[in-house]
């Protein structure tokens, strides 16, 4: 699915030099590189506790944690030792099935086989995942109980991926047994004991809203049936339904409609129940609270030590003078209205403007929340490939990873200087990367598109530390940087 696998939603100050600065504002010296230990290049660090939100989030927004599927945050236990190397061929499947949405149009709802898919190599979940409650008895939730996982309310609390690059949310619902179903660690959503909960029938227009790519016919009882599959391969399907969701404290959302999956294809994570979607197609968490939100949404991506979060709405200055949010415009393929496409001008390295004309970045980057590292033109790549091996030199280089061709051996070197390096959007917006979202596990986080013409990613591990602001409403992407 577009899956499970990767960021899950159970979800200083700015300074001048992460925003709006100007690409061709060289800067000098040491400043121009980070000295970090050798270790910190991990993925995850030896011996890395969970700090928490080093940074709280705006005031005056209603937010909810954010967290990464493994590390010391996470609520699973133990990390592969083939992490990293599931992580990057996860994601160039994902990076591939969406590439190749865009390019046909087609929405992507349908289940099929792609001799690309492997299950079996999916063994664990790379997604960002977040919590969210579902039901009531009396048309309210009790939060208490529903974060203790109590369904005795009516109400349960449950982890899902969030996920920025699909339409449909859905949680495993009972009856659901295995095999048809996946196991997981919270309570299996129970319809019967929701008095909000409603399935949509046949004919409404909420079930011919699913359309031919992720409708599923009806049911002998005339409910509506839903199907989504993901880029590995996975899928889930059952009844489209209606019923209360809450999250956060303050979050509520009556008459949400969402998946109830009765049945996966499949390799999904026991530590989640299903998706929040958050893309732009009409049957979205977006689409559905937009009138109360003002169709935007932010979230702040955390390095693997560290919490996150996901908000619902804007910032009430995010537009103005004065806001700490850099923008750049966001566009859309009207042929599938999903994705969120931003458009790079240019790459800085050791504070030097690569040679790349801005023409190079024209088919545009998907902003994806699950998307692991950033794709670029093979234009773009070489060049920031030879920029860095240049400041890169006195390290030896070791064999490359799946996806990753440039890789260090720091076995010798207990700190590493490690060159800055910028990402440039149309508009003016930065992203002035931290060393754990340069490198990852000793290597460029980075890699290239098929071609120059194909479009581009940029992956959740150059936007650690930022809030991403998707205002779908006001045509932008902001971002602000240092936010957790």
């Amino acid at each position: 699915m577009a899956p499970v696998l990767p960021l899950v939603l159970l979800v200083l100050l700015l300074s001048s030099s992460c925003l709006g600065r100007d690409e061709n504002a060289g800067v000098a010296g040491e400043l121009s590189y980070m000295v970090v230990p050798a270790s910190s290049l991990k993925l995850i660090a030896d011996g890395a506790i969970c700090s928490g939100h080093k940074v709280m989030p705006l005031a005056n927004r209603t937010w909810f944690p954010l967290n990464r599927p493994h590390g010391p945050c996470s609520s699973a236990i133990g990390t592969p030792s083939t992490m990293v190397d599931d992580m990057l061929l996860w994601d160039q499947r994902r990076t591939n099935h969406i590439r190749g949405k865009l390019s046909n149009g087609a929405d992507g709802g349908e289940i099929g086989t792609d001799d690309d898919h492997d299950t079996d190599t999916n063994v664990v979940d790379h997604s960002l995942q977040t919590e969210q409650s579902l039901g009531s008895s009396t048309g309210g939730l009790n939060s208490e109980l529903a974060a203790a996982g109590n369904s005795t309310s009516g109400g349960v609390s449950q982890t899902v991926v969030v996920d920025t690059s699909s339409d449909i949310p859905w949680v495993q619902c009972l009856p659901c047994p295995a095999p048809q179903c996946h196991l997981q660690k919270d309570h299996f959503y129970d319809p019967t004991r929701s008095s909000t909960y409603a399935p949509i029938s046949c004919g409404s227009p909420a079930c011919a809203q699913l359309g031919s790519g992720y409708s599923s016919g009806c049911s002998r009882s005339r409910q509506c049936q839903y199907t989504v599959t993901y880029p590995d391969g996975t899928a889930t399907t059952g009844t489209y339904v209606t019923d209360t969701l809450t999250l956060g404290a303050n979050i509520v959302v009556p008459n949400f409609r969402f998946g109830c999956s009765h049945a996966v294809r499949g390799f999904f994570s026991d530590q989640t129940a299903g998706v929040l979607a958050l893309g732009g197609g009409g049957q979205s968490l977006l689409a559905q609270t937009a009138g109360a939100f003002g169709n935007a949404f932010s979230y702040c991506v955390p390095q693997p030590s560290a919490s996150g979060f996901l908000s619902m709405g804007g910032p009430i200055n995010a537009s103005s003078s004065s806001s700490p949010f850099g923008r750049t415009p966001l566009t859309r393929n009207p042929r599938n209205p999903t994705f969120y496409l931003v458009r790079l001008r240019a790459i800085t390295v050791a504070g030097q403007t690569l040679n790349v004309p801005p023409a190079v970045f024209s088919a545009g980057s998907v902003m994806d929340s699950n998307a692991v590292i950033t794709r670029l033109p093979p234009t773009a790549y070489r060049a920031l490939r030879s920029a860095f091996r240049s400041a890169m030199s006195m390290y030896p280089l070791t064999a490359p990873r799946p996806n990753l061709d440039t890789c260090y051996d720091f076995l010798r070197f207990p700190t590493v200087r490690v060159p800055r390096v910028s990402l440039v959007f149309d508009g003016g917006a930065v992203l002035q990367l931290v060393t754990t979202s340069v490198m990852i596990d000793g290597c460029l986080a980075f890699a290239a598109s098929p071609s120059d013409a194909a479009v581009g990613f940029i992956g959740n591990v150059q936007q650690q530390t930022y809030e991403v602001l998707y205002d779908v409403g006001g045509r932008s992407v902001g971002f602000r940087g240092g936010a957790c």
